[in-house]
């Protein structure tokens, strides 16, 4: 898991709305490629995952206060599209955060 603190406190209707948003062109801009994900809401938290490549989901966020507590499944962790989706993710973070200010709190 990964925490990050974005220094204001966000709830996951923004997060939801930020990622469906701006999540798949980002992608289809970096990788030129077809591939889009699924960004839904499921028990507090906003999920990422392609049902047609991946088994389960790639990222799970879930939003604590100040904090974004980010989990990505251990299974497509050298997969270079989660590596993709996770660059991207870290741009969209500091978009969200006050002032650009996104810090990390603990990654493991």
């Amino acid at each position: 898991m990964k925490i990050i603190n974005i220094h204001k406190t966000t709830t996951i209707t923004e997060i939801l709305a930020l990622l469906q948003q701006k999540l798949n062109p980002l992608f289809h801009e970096q990788k030129q490629s077809d591939m889009s994900f699924d960004i839904s809401e499921k028990n507090g938290a906003v999920e990422i995952w392609q049902p047609e490549t991946y088994e389960g989901f790639l990222f799970r966020i879930e939003p604590q206060g100040t904090q974004l507590h980010i989990t990505r499944s251990e299974h497509y962790v050298d997969d270079v599209n989660s590596i993709t989706v996770e660059s991207i993710l870290n741009s969209l973070f500091e978009e969200l955060a006050m002032d650009g200010n996104v810090t990390l709190v603990l990654e493991g």
